[in-house]
């Protein structure tokens, strides 16, 4: 049984842990854990806050969506904020998953939602601006508020149009990206793809 003073300890442990590694992942490109591992401190962290709300630290990591902007590109105001996506490692976080998007559409406990599932591939989150159908801006997510400018770099890859032949903001979805002029110079893939667009390594 986790006393309150020991779970506010943890929480002042686990807000500092995640932002080193946050830091390590999303600033230095030098993640010292795995994904998983990660993964497993963010659960324990929110576990403790359902059970303890009280305890909810002003620099609690469930609050942060993304990482802060790295210094070497310019930085880029999202219009509307660009979000993250939840994870479910259990069948109980689908259930409780499914029941929330009942509640929302107003839906009946029992009412049937079609659901789709792929593998995770493992990429970034990336917002495209057009202005009269041509490509102005690429940015990525960034803390959710701020992001970084990529628009070079995301000129690069074929999948991504020039043009549009109408609209003015579109959101992409994450992507896998790999530079194939990398193999030629013998360097081989990105260690994180979510860096590649920056042109992290």
């Amino acid at each position: 049984m986790t006393t309150e003073s020991q779970a506010a300890e943890r929480l002042a442990f686990l807000a500092a842990e995640i932002a080193r590694h946050n830091a390590l992942y999303h600033g230095e490109d030098a993640p010292e854990i795995s994904d998983a591992d990660y993964d497993a401190l963010m659960r324990e962290n929110n576990a403790l806050e359902a059970e303890f709300p009280h305890l909810v630290r002003a620099d609690s990591p469930s609050k942060l969506v993304g990482a802060a902007p790295s210094g070497h590109l310019a930085k880029v105001a999202h219009a509307q904020p660009m979000l993250s996506l939840d994870n479910a490692f259990a069948d109980e976080d689908v259930v409780d998953f499914v029941g929330r998007v009942r509640r929302y559409l107003s839906l009946g406990a029992d009412a049937p939602v079609a659901l789709t599932a792929e593998p995770k591939i493992d990429g970034l989150s990336c917002s495209l601006r057009y202005e009269k159908g041509v490509l102005v801006l690429a940015a990525t997510r960034g803390d959710g508020t701020t992001g970084e400018d990529v628009t070079a770099n995301v000129r690069t890859i074929d999948d991504i149009p020039e043009r549009l032949s109408g609209g003015d903001l579109l959101s992409s979805p994450p992507r896998h990206f790999r530079d194939p002029r990398r193999s030629l110079y013998g360097q081989g893939r990105f260690r994180r793809t979510q860096r590649a667009p920056a042109g992290g390594g």
